[in-house]
């Protein structure tokens, strides 16, 4: 989604979902020095080109190794101090608390520091806040209570940063508070003994891209080289596998929908790899119940375990994910994947609810054409906003917020597109005095609006949508690397294409286009999705083919009623694999009629 500039490939300068198809790759000559110097297929090329990998850097993007990607955990501002007093609180033997958020960053970062800590001897109590009674983030009641209990040092994971005023007060009772969190941060830091945030608007890191389970990573690294050096392994400690925790880092990193760039990537190459060992058995509990019974693919962390941990946070219990994923017996883990299975399936009723009246809402705003979404009504629930808003981003091509309101105050989610850093205008809305609290990352955020304040913060993040877009305003459009034939879509090539992932943001999944192509037998398979084979006009081989969800929808109805007509079609080379039969699909996501 940015200004449109150069010709559109194929001419294709609005499709029938109303997008300009942009090539991906701005120089062709940077394609041809990668085939030239590794002897890569072209196709391959291109997408690494496009991608911005240098001839130099292909070895280490094609093969992103952890030892030479991750940095010192030192480099981050407040790191040491936080190892200090991490490091303090295990050698006297204090109760450590932690205090996390409801979704799967929060879950696995908690569980990461659980693990680390049982490890080593050390037992750790854990609070997950319940999204409807407490909401996001800190607060003093919660925090007094594990002080109460015995808790000397709390860390917060995935949260914090902008919890001033719990923050402020249980430092007061004096209890200690190290902040481990990736929203980005305002000019204000809370009161705590530590922040450790790649975001902080004082930091200079190299790793802004990490997820909170990302960074607190770095910190049970940093600890146990404290540790390490103390002698503390030498006196009757076994040091503790770190790598074998990794798989927590990865689930995150791609449910948190974190940037897939850089140690992102080396993140979770290895993670993804840990956990086909299945040595997590919550994880393994809920790959079973999900029915995934071949080979993990990052794409699953994201679209099938991830939902099913959130669903916890969302609908059920708060506590259930971290509990998931540190559970160390079989049975504890099965019965708490299925519990979290059903409540996956009650969230899906929900969603669907919700998303078809603020899709209604929506579309009444689109008639004036904004450039920024707000829907809001009473009684949705809290638990599914962040995925309707992202269902209205797919939609409509816009930056979204979805605010569920209760008794005059709103919890709002939203989730942005490329060239609207949505995380810091929400921010800059605070201090606006527009919202009770709210932060987030570029792409997603969060926040408790008055109802009375919502149509001017409606204008605020319309103002800034427009001011971070700038004269080419909102083009919506898609990426293309390559343009092929039917034929040219093996398993071979997306064997190939695969090397270049995992895919997600920074690193998004190769898009081709066939052009002038007549999809034939296409039907309305499942609940909504359009199946159908593609053959070039003059002939040629045939290739499998479907549009996910586009049932009723433009790009559906072009697909089955076209009568022949040849279409130029987009989408993602991927392996449909039903009942092990491997076969090369094109999974469509737009059309263009052939001209």
């Amino acid at each position: 989604m940015t200004g449109a500039s150069g010709p559109a490939v194929l001419n294709v300068e609005r499709s029938v979902r109303g997008r300009k198809w942009r090539a991906r790759l701005d120089d062709e000559r940077a394609a041809l020095a990668i085939v030239q110097e590794y002897g890569l297929p072209e196709i391959l090329a291109r997408v690494l080109a496009a991608r911005g990998v240098a001839p130099s850097e292909v070895a280490g993007f094609l093969s992103p190794k952890l030892r030479d990607l991750l940095p010192d955990p030192s480099h981050l501002l407040d790191m040491d101090r936080a190892v200090e007093r991490v490091v303090a609180a295990i050698v006297d033997g204090e109760q450590i608390g932690v205090f996390a958020d409801y979704d799967v960053d929060g879950a696995a970062s908690a569980a990461l520091i659980v693990k680390f800590l049982s490890a080593i001897g050390r037992t750790t109590r854990v609070y997950v806040p319940d999204r409807l009674r407490e909401g996001y983030g800190p607060n003093v009641a919660a925090l007094l209570k594990l002080k109460a209990e015995g808790v000397s040092l709390v860390i917060t994971v995935d949260c914090g940063t902008t919890a001033f005023e719990a923050l402020d007060q249980v430092s007061e009772a004096g209890l200690d508070v190290i902040v481990v969190d990736h929203h980005v941060s305002g000019e204000r830091l809370p009161r705590a003994t530590a922040v450790i945030n790649p975001n902080r608007l004082d930091e200079t890191s190299p790793v802004p891209q990490l997820c909170a389970a990302g960074v607190a990573f770095l910190l049970v690294v940093a600890v146990n080289r404290a540790l390490r050096e103390q002698w503390w392994y030498e006196e009757g400690h076994p040091e503790p596998d770190l790598m074998a925790w990794v798989d927590l880092v990865a689930l995150a990193t791609v449910a948190d929908m974190a940037p897939l760039t850089g140690i992102n990537r080396a993140l979770v190459r290895q993670g993804v790899a840990v956990m086909g060992r299945g040595r997590n058995p919550g994880l393994a509990s809920l790959s079973r119940s999900a029915r995934l019974d071949g080979k993990v693919e990052p794409w699953h962390l994201g679209f099938v375990l991830g939902p099913r941990i959130n669903a916890g946070g969302r609908v059920g219990d708060a506590g259930l994910g971290v509990r998931l994923l540190t559970a160390a017996d079989e049975s504890e883990a099965s019965a708490i994947a299925a519990r979290l299975d059903l409540y996956n399936g009650e969230r899906r009723e929900i969603e669907l609810a919700v998303t078809e009246a603020a899709v209604d809402q929506a579309r009444s705003q689109m008639e004036s054409d904004p450039l920024f979404l707000l829907v809001a009504s009473e009684g949705w629930h809290p638990g599914v906003i962040g995925i309707v808003a992202s269902r209205l981003r797919e939609t409509f091509d816009r930056p979204a917020c979805v605010v569920s309101l209760h008794e005059g105050i709103g919890k709002g989610s939203g989730r942005s597109v490329r060239g609207v850093a949505l995380g810091p205008a929400v921010v800059a809305a605070r201090a606006a005095g527009l919202l009770i609290d709210g932060g987030g990352h570029e792409m997603a955020a969060g926040f408790t609006v008055r109802e009375d304040k919502l149509g001017e913060l409606h204008r605020f993040l319309a103002t800034r949508a427009a001011e971070q877009l700038g004269d080419a305003g909102l083009t919506p459009e898609i990426g293309i690397d390559a343009v092929v034939t039917p034929g040219g879509v093996t398993t071979e090539l997306i064997e190939q294409l695969e090397a270049a992932g995992p895919f997600g943001p920074g690193n998004p999944r190769p898009r081709l286009a066939l052009p002038a192509v007549r999809p034939a037998y296409a039907k309305v398979v499942g609940r909504d999705h359009v199946r159908c084979f593609l053959q070039q006009a003059e002939g040629g081989e045939r290739l499998k083919a479907i549009a996910f969800r586009s049932a009723g929808t433009a790009l559906g109805k072009i697909l089955i009623d076209n009568a022949g007509a040849p279409l130029h079609l987009a989408g993602h080379p991927d392996i449909d694999s039903w009942q092990g039969n491997r076969q090369a699909q094109l999974v469509i996501e737009d059309a263009a009629v052939a001209t």
